[in-house]
């Protein structure tokens, strides 16, 4: 399902009871296992001292992907070892689509020494609720979800839990796929995978570091893939690394044969959804921006500010809207659509326009590393446009809001990769996102204390902020209280520097998009005494001192993996003081130069001039990683950094 967090609701997420037309997905079925799946006995593992609270005997999961869906078995069995194990292991629950899926419930028992106590008894205690758990981020999903309390669970007992669900998409041929990753705590009595799928219907599938290595065999016409194993531990996940290390102890696989068939089968849904009928009234919105400029550019940047600014993000994802879009006429008629329909609304005004642009299903948490996945449908979660002018792609993303300034003032997204849905197919292509060419936040802090220095300094603080970080602020400066925002304005300065004293606050945001905050009040800067040299200084606070090292790790998979940086980014920060008597005497103490070994370019400033002191910090990502090789000497630098200082010293005898 493609989904999109860019504007939300002001509610709280429901849990209702579904009291809606019973369908045969909108219970659970109550039966035994289909006979192609192995139940396995548990396994008798005795819990040592240094046992979790929950001790994992049996995580088995099979399942079977063919022409007509998938259909997958789970089941765990855990003890309860300890009291701390009896607030987290009360319910079992399992949610599914209920026009999509179908889940049937096998077993919910505590087995207590010989006994065996039956918690699902046909039904009896089962809770189906509907629980929109993405309401405040506007989506509707319909999920369903069965609930069962455990009653009377005791230190010792053992929980076995199975259930199967079936799945099926006729939009996309009823393809595929399953994800398994290993998770538990401790050391697990038995963790066993299997997978089956018919010869007519091939699987491609792949495992990541840490998973054990599968075996694959040919039985009763079935390709069974299979994991069986005992007394294992879940592999740990290097600390710091990019997301693609991050995904150990995987397994992937998908009856999709390519990326390419996703786009194939992605298209006819999306250019079906952009015709627009004779009358349409997006035909007139189309013609109203066309009469006001003949260029490409200006007229594409137009059909977004459109989509983003006069319909709002709604995702309604029941039935078959997870992967069917809105129609276009129907998503305006409406005023609210989910990034599918604000998709198609966009592709159609850009045909309009004669603006060349496709749709681009990404991932918007998923993206790193998702060239080294198997294809499958459900690696991506968002689509948005990408148009063509001038030979240069802009990426279009109409569940955005508040953009300004123009299509070139657009940023690359940081999804990594987006597949093109295309009605001949198309493989991933890489999002490259350049670093920043200007600071995305500007900070400034100006301290007049030319009157003295035992005297009250008039202050003035301005923030700067560009890019998405001013049109984050923007939308939360816009929608909340003045009162409000000037509160949190003043207490977030007021932790690091208490002797400043803000009064007003005020902002301006420019046609552009750049924000711009001022605060004014007074100060009563702290002279302190340096015995040793006998003389006043001033000691302003150093952010930059606080930042943390890198992780070390332990051995593991991929331990040697680089470490993430935050990019992209670019920020500038400075403090000025205005000296009496025009600075005559008066001298700096801060660091000088420029540092890069932490996989930032810093570069520092410490000076005196015409009367003023100046501490400016310049910080900007140039990578998105750091090679562990440099790490030492990067942690080094950091610590380094922990002792600068900045400080006015003012001249003897003042």
């Amino acid at each position: 399902m493609f989904k999109s967090s860019a504007l939300a609701l002001p509610a709280a997420a429901v849990a209702a009871m579904w009291t809606g037309h019973a369908l045969a997905a909108d219970q659970p079925v109550y039966a035994a296992p289909a006979r192609w799946v192995d139940v396995a006995a548990i396994p008798d593992l005795q819990a040592g001292p240094e046992a979790p609270a929950t001790q994992v005997l049996l995580d088995d999961s099979q399942g079977r992907m063919e022409r007509s869906g998938g259909t997958y078995y789970n089941r765990r069995v855990v003890r309860i070892v300890k009291t701390e194990g009896l607030s987290g292991s009360g319910s079992r629950s399992v949610s599914w689509n209920p026009t999509a899926e179908t889940v049937t419930l096998h077993t919910l028992a505590i087995r207590r020494g010989d006994q065996v106590i039956d918690l699902l008894q046909g039904g009896k205690d089962v809770l189906v609720i509907r629980r929109e758990t993405n309401l405040e981020r506007a989506m509707l999903d319909g999920r369903l979800t069965a609930s069962i309390q455990i009653k009377d669970l005791q230190v010792g007992d053992v929980v076995d839990w199975a259930y199967t669900i079936h799945r099926t998409e006729p939009l996309l041929d009823n393809r595929g796929q399953s994800f398994e990753r290993m998770g538990w705590g401790g050391k697990i009595g038995r963790y066993r995978v299997r997978l089956e799928w018919p010869k007519d219907n091939p699987v491609v599938w792949k495992t990541t570091t840490g998973f054990p290595q599968p075996s694959v065999a040919e039985v009763g016409g079935f390709t069974r893939l299979s994991v069986d194993v005992t007394g294992a531990e879940t592999p740990k996940a290097p600390a710091g690394a990019p997301l693609r290390f991050l995904r150990v102890g995987e397994l992937q696989a998908s009856s999709y044969a390519d990326w390419a068939e996703i786009s194939r089968r992605m298209a006819p849904l999306y250019a079906e959804a952009s015709k627009l009928a004779p009358d349409s009234p997006v035909r007139a919105e189309a013609a109203r921006i066309a009469a006001q400029t003949n260029d490409h550019k200006a007229r594409a940047f137009a059909a977004l500010q459109l989509v983003e600014d006069k319909t709002r993000y709604l995702a309604l994802s029941m039935g078959d809207g997870g992967y069917r879009p809105a129609p276009a006429d129907e998503t305006w008629a409406r005023r609210f659509g989910d990034c599918k329909g604000k998709t198609v609304l966009l592709l159609a005004l850009l045909r309009e326009l004669g603006v060349e642009a496709e749709p681009a299903i990404v991932s918007t948490t998923s993206g790193d590393g998702m060239d080294e996945r198997v294809a499958a449908a459900g690696q991506f979660n968002h689509i948005i446009v990408r148009a063509r002018i001038d030979g240069k792609s802009y990426w279009l993303d109409g569940t955005r809001s508040g953009d300004k300034g123009g299509l070139d003032q657009l940023r690359p997204p940081g999804f990594r990769w987006a597949l093109p849905v295309r009605a001949k197919g198309a493989g991933l292509e890489p999002i490259e996102q350049p670093p920043l060419r200007e600071a995305q936040t500007e900070t400034s802090l100006h301290i007049d204390a030319s009157a003295g220095l035992d005297k009250p300094a008039p202050v003035r603080v301005e923030m700067l902020m560009r890019g998405d970080a001013a049109r984050g602020l923007s939308r939360s400066l816009e929608t909340a209280p003045k009162a409000d925002v000037e509160r949190a304005l003043k207490q977030s300065l007021s932790r690091s520097m208490s002797w400043i004293t803000l009064e007003n606050v005020d902002w301006v945001k420019a046609e552009d998009g750049e924000l711009n905050i001022k605060m004014t009040g007074t100060a009563t800067p702290e002279w302190r005494l340096n015995d040793d040299l006998g003389v006043r200084e001033l000691k302003l606070g150093d952010d930059e001192g606080r930042a943390s090292t890198f992780p070390r790790r332990e051995p593991g998979p991929n331990d040697t993996a680089p470490f993430a940086l935050r990019y992209p980014s670019y920020g500038r920060s400075s403090i000025e003081v205005v000296l009496p008597g025009k600075g005559e005497g008066f001298s700096v103490k801060g660091a000088n130069g420029e540092e890069t070994a932490t996989g930032y370019r810093v570069a520092k400033s410490a000076t005196v001039t015409s009367g003023v002191a100046r501490f400016e910090t310049v910080t900007r990502s140039e990578a998105r990683e750091l090679p562990f090789a440099q790490v030492e000497a990067a942690n080094a630098a950091i610590r380094k950094a922990a002792y600068d200082v900045r400080i006015v010293r003012a001249p003897k005898g003042l």
